[in-house]
């Protein structure tokens, strides 16, 4: 089932369009003239439009213009009594999905629906997978602290310098382990992420390093780490605080010798990767308290970045809040959003607990819960938790 929004000025074309698209499940809307149909595609979000081309007040094609600024996921079908080649072409060029002349066949009109909703779907699929398999990772920001981290990667990026990322969760410290990537002469090869975090301490070991088969009760076949997978490339170990200390043990043998040996073989192998890890921990505190080796710290530490809180930065939010406003309104299919002056300095006010990955739900369910136009007023109800 589609929604469909039909621009008409003739009453007799609207009711009957209606009729028969919902007698096809679709859900429909009808508006009397350009000015009314644009209006209401501001506050709604349509799977189809259809638009007559010779209306008063405004024309089809400055419709479909606008339309096309606004919305320019949304198939729009041009409809009229008064075609012409030249009127199609134009049509077509302005970026209509079709062009259907009255009277209207309506083996052609539903054919034509169903083959502009599965071209939309297509559209919008291929757009999620590009950003998800993209190289391109933005960091976006012209704070202070963003321009100089910004500036260290770029010196950092084209060596095989080992960096440990410190920051609060949520700060981005994947977003810099991955421009470090993308920007090193090993872009071409693996990024290989590893939480370290999410890992039992007893599987830590298989999950870095790999097993033989029969090394223990479930190693079926033979397996290779993480290290093995990032051989040329790099490994990004995240959270590193978190990590046992037999396992550290394994890592620094590793970043001394650049050779790893499965569990359960006596024979080591070679490996060329470039070591990048992040924590939200005060990896000094740790050593004191005896849970990180000192040693490993040190290895690890050649280049130090810190990813300051959002707090800390509070003057990036207006770029970060129009970034994600893009990027959720596109995932989702749905016409640009604007937000107020007022919303912005609101959420300026806010305190990020959670920082960027918090900040972008919040705009995530302030796109969703709002009208067109996201105000201070909205920011007020939707951006923290409702209380009991």
């Amino acid at each position: 089932m589609a929604k469909i929004l039909v621009i008409d000025d003739e009453k007799p074309i609207r009711d009957t369009l209606k009729e028969i698209l919902e007698y096809e499940d679709h859900k429909v809307e009808t508006a009397t003239d350009g000015y009314e149909g644009l209006e209401k595609a501001k506050g709604a979000h349509y799977d189809i439009v259809l638009c007559d081309i010779k209306m008063p007040n405004m024309d089809g094609i400055e419709v479909l213009e606008k339309l096309m600024e606004n919305n320019p996921d949304t198939p729009v079908i041009m409809i009229s009594g008064h075609g012409s080649i030249e009127t199609a072409v134009e049509a077509l060029k302005k970026g209509a999905y079709d062009f259907i002349e009255k009277p209207l066949e309506l083996n052609r009109l539903l054919v034509t629906i169903r083959n502009a909703l599965e071209r939309k779907d297509l559209v919008v699929e291929t757009k999620k997978l590009k950003r998800k398999v993209s190289k391109t990772y933005e960091m976006v920001g012209e704070s202070e602290a963003i321009t100089k981290i910004k500036e260290m990667i770029d010196r950092v990026a084209p060596t095989d310098a080992r960096v440990l990322i410190t920051g609060n969760n949520g700060t981005g410290k994947e977003l810099v382990a991955r421009w470090l990537h993308e920007k090193s002469q090993r872009a071409g090869h693996p990024f290989i992420e590893v939480n370290c975090a999410a890992i039992p301490s007893e599987l830590i070991e298989s999950e870095l390093f790999g097993h033989e088969k029969g090394a223990f009760t479930s190693a079926h076949k033979q397996r290779k780490g993480k290290f093995e997978l990032a051989n040329g490339g790099t490994i990004f170990l995240d959270e590193i605080g978190d990590m046992s200390l037999s396992a550290q043990a394994k890592v620094l043998r590793a970043l001394q010798e650049n050779r790893i040996t499965r569990v359960g073989s006596d024979k080591s192998v070679k490996v060329d990767v470039r070591i990048i890890a992040a924590t939200n921990k005060d990896l000094k505190q740790e050593i004191e308290k005896n849970n990180f080796r000192e040693d490993l710290y040190h290895r690890l530490s050649v280049i130090l970045i810190h990813v300051p809180a959002l707090n800390d930065r509070i003057e990036d939010i207006p770029l970060l809040a129009e970034h994600f406003m893009n990027l959720i309104t596109e995932d989702y299919g749905m016409p640009k959003k604007e937000i107020t002056d007022d919303a912005v300095k609101e959420l300026q006010k806010l305190k990020w607990t959670g920082n960027i990955r918090e900040f972008r739900n919040v705009l995530e369910r302030l796109i969703i819960l709002c009208e067109d136009k996201i105000t201070a007023a909205d920011v007020k109800a939707f951006a923290q938790p409702i209380s009991k």
